[in-house]
């Protein structure tokens, strides 16, 4: 996909100071490397007369179609006409919106320290993309840029195929701009009005897209008579979203209407008595949800199972009801992390007493661990190749058998709230599977049938209504005594 800008000038102040405002050199073909594609920057002409930099991205239309796997950012319907043959290496979309604030964000915020004045000035530009997406044809684009200053907007539809002009038009049109407009300003209207015209985006559309529009259509969207529709299009019709930034939007036009601040009209809640929390980490919520059902099972000795840099162990330290805490992970260097930060060399000798290290592989039995009164594995078993796990399944439930067992992995359903997440990758580089709510089921299951087990499960984070948590916890209780199960009587 492409886009061009280009601006004229004198020899007193010169068309080649576009490079200064979009902090790119017009001597210079740059590159960079976004979430979908790789952006080149690079100036077809650079005078003091006229200037242009053009903005192309490479998008890979398999990988970005076999990431989406049909869902999610990627997959939606608009954007993937058929499953290898698409129209996103073309045609303008949220990507190159997304692609714009990688490459142009000094820019879209206005900001040139080298030449501050003409950031602050309207320049004559022209903006041409060559394959725009319309959904509404040429005379939605006029409806959206010309109310913006445009003096001229024009939108030529792209036909099917010239050699058969009785085919008609695509949904595609050519874009050109021209007018006297503060590059910021220009720019910010592209990121909004691309997706806009596409009316799709290639991630999910989560709360924090409600700010980003705003500061995005800040001074241009509050008054547009197309507001409802351009917010509705943003946030991919999420009547919820689209509603709270139309209140919002509603507050910027009565403000700019009396000349006042935002912060004085929305006054109705006193910020200096404001009780909201900020958000708790995900990483502490499950800390919190794991020693919440360990003090409900009535454990005491408790197994730390990958164990990792000991942040567990140091929560579970602190709880005397813990007295004996043992700590397991196949990684020395983890051990010596986790001896430190627990600070075993300084800790007293009552402390010392209830806390042990060792080294271990969870795939294999190990006797030391048996008759404990709980085990947890957390983030663990999405760490393992899926063919190694009926070995750690039976070394811990099989083998060691303690009489509650917690394990906790990531819902890969949730991984779509994320935007910085690409997608189909999983959280972490060393996830070999990340699991939906039903296979994490389905398998809690089976294993708690084999063993003698009862599993129930319990929602960590914020429990979505549409993907579920964003960590899934499975409580084991053991109902069968030891050595009554096939498995151990077999053993």
């Amino acid at each position: 996909m492409f886009l061009t800008i280009s601006t004229t000038g004198t020899p007193e102040r010169p068309a080649t100071d576009l490079g200064y405002l979009l902090h790119k050199h017009p001597d210079k073909a740059q590159t960079f490397s976004t979430a979908h594609g790789t952006a080149h920057v690079f100036y077809p002409e650079a005078t003091a007369e006229r200037c242009t930099a053009a903005l192309l991205l490479e998008v890979d239309p398999v990988a970005l179609v076999r990431r989406g796997k049909g869902k999610g950012r990627g997959g939606a319907p608009d954007a993937a006409l058929a499953q290898y043959v698409n129209d996103r290496p073309y045609a303008a979309s949220s990507l190159l919106s997304v692609a714009m604030t990688t490459v142009f964000k000094s820019a879209l915020n206005g900001a040139c320290r080298a030449l501050p004045e003409r950031a602050g000035e309207a320049l004559p530009l022209r903006i041409e993309v060559p394959a725009l997406p319309a959904r509404g044809g040429a005379e939605l684009v006029n409806r959206l840029f010309a109310p913006l200053g445009w003096t001229h907007v024009e939108a030529v539809a792209v036909p099917l195929d010239e050699r058969f002009p009785e085919w008609g038009d695509s949904r595609y049109v050519r874009l050109v701009l021209e007018g006297e407009l503060r590059l910021a300003d220009a720019l910010r209207q592209l990121y909004v009005l691309l997706p806009v015209l596409d009316d799709a985006k290639h991630y999910w559309v989560a709360p924090d897209e409600v700010d980003k529009l705003l500061r995005a259509g800040e001074g241009w969207l509050a008054r547009h008579p197309e507001q409802r529709l351009i917010t509705s299009r943003y946030l991919s019709r999420r009547g919820g979203l689209t509603r709270q930034a139309m209140e919002r939007l509603e507050l910027v036009r009565l403000a700019e209407s009396d000349d006042l601040e935002v912060e004085s009209v929305d006054n109705a809640v006193d910020e200096t008595t404001d009780t909201e929390e900020k958000p708790v980490p995900l990483a502490e919520r499950r800390r919190d949800a794991i020693l919440e059902a360990l003090r409900a099972a009535g454990a005491s000795r408790v197994l730390d199972l990958g164990c990792g840099q000991g942040q567990l162990l140091q929560a579970l330290l602190k709880d005397v009801r813990f007295t004996e805490i043992v700590g397991v992970d196949v990684s020395m260097r983890a051990l010596t992390v986790a001896a430190r930060r627990l600070k075993l060399d300084r800790m007293g000798e009552q402390q010392a007493g209830r806390i042990t290290l060792r080294q271990g592989a969870l795939t294999y039995t190990d006797k030391r661990l048996k008759g404990y009164d709980a085990a947890v594995l957390s983030e663990v078993i999405e760490h393992l190749d899926l063919p190694r796990l009926p070995a750690l399944e039976y070394a811990v439930f099989g083998s060691a058998r303690p009489r509650t067992v917690l394990v906790t992995t990531p819902n890969v359903e949730y991984n779509v709230r994320w935007e910085t997440l690409p997608a189909g990758h999983v959280r972490h580089g060393d996830h070999r599977f990340e699991w939906t709510r039903e296979e994490f089921r389905d398998w809690a299951g089976q294993v708690a049938g084999r063993h003698g087990y009862a599993v129930e499960f319990v929602p960590v984070g914020p429990d979505d209504p549409e993907v579920g948590p964003p960590t899934q916890m499975a409580v084991f209780t053991m109902t069968t005594a030891p050595g009554t199960t096939k498995e151990e009587k077999a053993a």
